[in-house]
């Protein structure tokens, strides 16, 4: 069945409701391996509701499954997760009852046996308030099915990092469970805990989750470029590249210039670039 244009370019959704608590803000930080060490403080105050901070990348999580692209014609087993955007309109509150809007806003068409790129938008708003809260922009490649005719140009182009060499490289751990951990914020897809399954679609074990290592990168610029200051952080965007797996150490490559800092991520162990094109916006 191959992707139908026009129905993927109406799809929608409007008025989903989520909430989430302390307790699921204190797990995500946890996810992305905050409080490694329970006697520091600036770790302490992303996983102890005391004066509770919020990591800007628990945004992906507080909506989880709203914006469901639907029966579009999409070989889902073909799919991965491209890139992902994060715009902020406030911080993020440590709990809220939220409402979001979602629907599809491109797809391209790379070519018979290229694959397609489709880029999905969810809006969240706060509901008391009717405050808007943050934007996600996904991007997914959808590898098996190109040439359904949809147009080959104009597709969104990624962040282009500086050329000089990077101004702070960051060494950021995983655990060997850290999957295990994160997927409790919503993404249990087996992937990323079943040995079995993961061999069966060719890695040598569960894999971690790209938006951990999204959240893994926002960690290691929080508390080594922005003071532990997460109010800082107005966008976050990256491009996926290559997997992580459980354990693996992360080295967050910055370049920092007005308002921008520009990163990438590599798996020095491997030789291997794990996120590229990372944009995050910052307040001056």
């Amino acid at each position: 069945m191959a992707i139908n244009y026009d129905v993927l370019m109406g799809l929608k959704t409007s008025g989903q409701e989520f909430s989430y608590g302390d307790r699921e803000t204190m797990l995500y930080a946890l996810g992305v391996g905050f409080g490694r060490d329970p006697m520091d403080e600036k770790e302490l105050a992303f996983v102890y509701e005391k004066n509770l901070k919020t990591v800007p990348t628990l945004a992906t999580v507080i909506a989880w499954g709203a914006g469901a692209i639907g029966n579009s014609g999409i070989n889902y087993a073909m799919v991965v997760h491209g890139e992902q955007k994060l715009k902020l309109y406030k911080p993020l509150p440590v709990a809220a009852q939220i409402v979001t809007d979602s629907r599809v806003v491109g797809a391209w068409d790379k070519g018979e046996g290229k694959g397609a790129i489709i880029v999905t938008e969810t809006n969240i708003n706060e509901k008391k308030s009717g405050d808007k809260l943050c934007t996600l922009t996904s991007t997914i490649f959808a590898r098996g099915d190109g040439g359904f005719g949809g147009p080959r140009e104009g597709a969104p182009q990624p962040h282009a990092l500086p050329e000089r060499e990077p101004d702070m490289s960051i060494d950021a751990e995983t655990l060997a469970g850290q999957a295990l951990l994160y997927r409790l914020s919503g993404d249990r897809n087996p992937l990323h805990s079943d040995p079995e399954f993961a061999k069966a679609v060719g890695f040598p074990k569960p894999i971690l989750h790209g938006l951990c290592t999204y959240g893994t990168c926002c960690r290691a610029i929080i508390s080594k470029a922005l003071d532990y200051d997460p109010t800082k952080i107005t966008g976050f965007d990256v491009r996926f590249s290559a997997p992580v797996f459980p354990g693996d150490t992360i080295t967050v490559d910055l370049w920092k210039d007005k308002g921008i800092i520009s990163f990438r991520a590599r798996v020095k162990a491997r030789d291997a670039v794990v996120i590229n094109n990372g944009k995050c916006s910052v307040k001056d």
